[in-house]
Parts: structure tokens; sequence; C-alpha cells
């Protein structure tokens, strides 16, 4: 059993005279720092010169300078911008500062586990993944809680790299929740399966194909979309609360006898078999080459061939119009910040 540690594992003072260059200023960026130097660390901001995060981060009281800088000046360098972006920009910015007993992080194993990035000998690799987004991370350090973690340590140089992880997790209030230690290999494999399988590419297939079967079936639109996914909110909010058996306690008699005898077919033993061929794409590496290839063509013409095709999809038209109707929705803030 993979052990789990809690803030009395952890001792802050690991950090304390230790400077963090946060990499990147986004969701998870923000939370990461703002976390950390309220816990007391010293941190600064790494961004490109140029960047719209520059102002705000220095508006909220952060140290700025360009990621080069960051790097140079830190003991510990935590990269938090896209994974197809970061082999990149560690070869340009981090690796000649990357000097002996620094600390490399990551929130996510892409690019060690799938070589990207190889660190030297001489440095810590570890990692400290929130399970959750950037602002929950915040608002739940804020409320004097917090996100669950995952820790690993890819490297340790310095003989003490897995307390500087959960020193880390700490300060960023994940391990008041509870930090769980894995590796890079695992932390990365189940992510992209959940990712492609369940959570995004599977559940919004399973969510667009329920609202094909009853728009061809001749119901309107919109009673489709609340059926099929307006819904789906309701259930994972139940779910997520109390698991599936709070779930079934919680919907009709009619709902959860339906759940135990036609669930089974629709994932059947086919659905497990493709998951299967997923994982082992995953496993492989032949989905980290598809998207790196991706990634690297300037034009991204078939990502963004897919995004556009989903996003003119009928759920997605009649969808505007319902979440229209939402006296608490807060659409725009999403998608357009």
């Amino acid at each position: 059993m993979q052990r789990i540690f809690y803030q009395q594992d952890c001792n802050l003072d690991k950090l304390k005279d230790k400077t963090v260059a946060i990499i990147g200023y986004g969701s998870q960026g923000h939370a990461h720092a703002l976390n950390l130097m309220e816990s007391g660390i010293k941190v600064i901001v790494g961004l490109y010169e140029g960047s719209k995060s520059w102002e705000k981060a220095e508006q909220q009281g952060c140290t700025v300078m360009t990621a080069a800088d960051a790097a140079k000046n830190a003991d510990l360098i935590m990269i938090l911008i896209n994974d197809e972006k970061q082999a990149k920009l560690y070869k340009e910015s981090i690796e000649p500062y990357l000097t002996e007993g620094k600390t490399l992080a990551f929130a996510h194993g892409f690019n060690i586990h799938f070589g990207c990035i190889r660190p030297p000998k001489n440095v810590n690799v570890i990692m400290i993944a929130p399970k959750g987004p950037g602002h929950t991370v915040r608002s739940e350090y804020l409320a004097g809680k917090g996100v669950p973690v995952l820790v690993a340590v890819e490297q340790d140089a310095t003989g003490d790299a897995l307390d500087i992880a959960l020193a880390y997790a700490l300060g960023i209030g994940g391990a008041r929740a509870g930090a769980l230690e894995t590796t890079f290999r695992t932390e990365t494999e189940t992510d992209l399966f959940g990712e492609q399988a369940v959570l995004c590419g599977g559940v919004c297939a399973l969510m667009q194909a329920g609202f094909e079967t009853l728009t061809e079936a001749g119901y309107d639109a919109r009673n489709a979309y609340f059926e099929c996914i307006h819904e789906m909110k309701l259930i994972v909010d139940l779910i997520y609360q109390s698991g599936f058996e709070g779930m079934r306690y919680s919907v009709s008699n009619t709902a959860e006898y339906g759940d135990y005898t036609r669930g089974p077919v629709i994932i059947g033993p086919e659905v497990k078999q493709n998951m299967k061929k997923i994982l082992k794409d995953i496993q492989d590496g032949s989905f980290a080459k598809e998207f790196l290839l991706e990634m690297g063509a300037g034009d991204q013409v078939h990502f963004n061939a897919l995004r556009k095709l989903a996003s003119e999809h009928p759920c997605e038209v009649v969808g505007k119009e319902v979440r229209a109707m939402y006296s608490w929705s807060d659409e725009d803030k999403l998608v357009n910040n």
C-alpha cells in the first residue's frame, strides 16, 4: 500500500531558507505561488517577456522575472506550464541554471516519464500534483482546508527529496487533506488514462451519444440536453460527496434499478477492451508521441479541426440556449478568461 502523509508528517522548515520559482502563472501557478507565499516561503514567478500574467502576478504581490532569471535565483523550480511547452522551456531557460543540489519539481509526470526532459543526476526531481484545479487549490487553502495531492520522487540527489516534496505539499495546503505517495510512471499513466477513457473522452462521448439517441428518436433537443448532459453534474456531485452508494440512495428506485440492469448493457466487455487498448497506447508511449507530434506542428491542423468540429455539435448549440436559463451560470468567466 502506498503511504499517505498528513501535515503532522511534513516539515515546512525544509523550504524555510530556500527560494521557490513558480514557472507559469495560470490556474495552478497562481495558486501554488500565493499559497506558498502565505505559508511564509520565498517565491519568485518566472514568465516570458510580454506575458499577460506578468502584471497580474505583480499586482497580487509576487516578484516576477523571466523564467531563466527565476531558475538562476531559485533552489526549487516548479514547472507549471503546458506539457507540450515544457521541454523547450527547460532546455532554454532552466537547464543552464540547474546546478548541483537544486530541486526540479512538476505537477504532472509526463515530460519526465516519457523522457522529454532529462535532468542531470545531481539534482532532485520531485512531483507534487494537486488532485483539483488551481482555483480550488487556492480557495480551499484560504478556507483553512486543502486539496489532496500526489507526491513522488524520481531522483533523490540530496537525500531529503521526499521531505522537500512534503514541505511543498504542506505549503500549498495539500497535506492538510493528505499527500499520497506515488511514482512519476503511475501518476502519468493513470492520469492520462482517466482523462481519455473516463473523465473527458469517455464522459463527453457518452453524454453526446445519449443526446444524439434521443434527438434522432424525435425528442426535443432541450429535453435531451437536460436528461443526458445537464443532470450529469447532479449525479457526479452525489458520487463526489458519498460514492456510488450515496448517489443510489439519493435517486429514485426507478433510477437505481435502471443503473444496475442497464448500465452493464451500455458499458459492456467491449468497452473495457477498448479501455485496455487506450491504456496500452499510453504505457508504450504511442499517445505521447502522437500528441507531441501534433503539438509540434506549427499549425496544429488536426487538433484545431477536432476542436472546431466538437464546438459545432448540436448539443453545444442547444447547450448555450439551455445554460442561459441558469441564474447561477458563470460560463463567460470560465470560457473567456
